[in-house]
C-alpha cells in the first residue's frame, strides 16, 4: 500500500510539472537592480529618513525580486521623502492613585511617505509619484519616548513594505 501512494504522489508531481505553471517573481523583466537613494524627511522626527533607508534596503533583500545595487550599478533607483508623522491618542484612563486626572494611554503612529522610481539617464520617474503610509500602536510605558521611537520604527516598515511591494508588482 505504501508502494502504491510513493507511486501517486510522483505521478502528481509529474503531471504538475508538465502543466505550464512557473514560479518566479513579478517584477518588470528589464528591472533586475534596485538601489535605495538617500531619503529625506520633511517632518520633525528624530532619524526618520535614516530609518527608512534602510527598512527599504531591508525589504528589497528580504523580498528579492530586484538585487539591491549602488547608486552607480543599479538599473533603477528609490527616492523616498518622508512628508508626515503623526501621533494620535486612541484610549484615555485615569492614574492608579485616585486622582481624576484623564491620560492618553494607548497611541497610533501613522507616517506618509513620497515616493518615485526613476531608471539612471532618464529624468522621468518610471511611473508617476506615489504616496503610502504605514502606522503602528503603541501604549505608555516606562519610557514613553522610546515607545514613540518603537513605533516610529514599526509605522516606518510598515511603508517600506508598501514601497517594495508597489515597485516589485506594481506593473
Amino acid at each position: 500500500m505504501k508502494k502504491f501512494y510513493s507511486l501517486l504522489a510522483a505521478a502528481v508531481c509529474v503531471l504538475m510539472c508538465g502543466c505550464g505553471y512557473t514560479v518566479g517573481s513579478l517584477g518588470h523583466p528589464q528591472l533586475e537592480s534596485v538601489a535605495v537613494a538617500p531619503v529625506t524627511n520633511d517632518t520633525l522626527a528624530y532619524n526618520a529618513a535614516a530609518t527608512l533607508r534602510g527598512l527599504l534596503c531591508e525589504r528589497v533583500t528580504t523580498d528579492g525580486t530586484m538585487k539591491l545595487k549602488s547608486l552607480e550599478s543599479a538599473d533603477c533607483i528609490i527616492y523616498a521623502k518622508v512628508k508626515k508623522v503623526s501621533y494620535n491618542a486612541l484610549n484615555y484612563g485615569t492614574l492608579p492613585n485616585g486622582d481624576d486626572t484623564i491620560l492618553a494611554n494607548e497611541w497610533n503612529c501613522k507616517v506618509e511617505v513620497v515616493f518615485s522610481l526613476i531608471m539612471p539617464g532618464r529624468g522621468k520617474p518610471l511611473f508617476a509619484e506615489r504616496t503610502v503610509s504605514g502606522s503602528s500602536k503603541f501604549i505608555n510605558g516606562p519610557n514613553m519616548e522610546t515607545s514613540r521611537e518603537n513605533a516610529l520604527r514599526q509605522a516606518l516598515f510598515d511603508a517600506a513594505k508598501t514601497v517594495v511591494s508597489n515597485i516589485t508588482e506594481g506593473w
